[in-house]
């Protein structure tokens, strides 16, 4: 295995670069498009009602 160099072009170490947290914007969306009604085909009305009220009452 190769040791790999982990100096930037500018010759500072990487472990150097200064990073901003100081947004509190996630990293990662809470929901990629793929994952939504829309990006499965199906249509964006929900049956989430019909499914609590039809919840067995062992899930209570």
């Amino acid at each position: 295995m190769r040791e790999v160099d982990a100096f930037r072009p500018d010759g500072r170490h990487d472990d150097d670069r200064v990073v901003d947290l100081s947004d509190d914007a996630p990293l990662l969306p809470g929901q990629t498009s793929d994952d939504t009604d829309r990006g499965w085909g199906d249509h964006a009305d929900s049956n989430d009602a019909w499914l609590l009220a039809e919840r067995p009452p062992h899930w209570g």
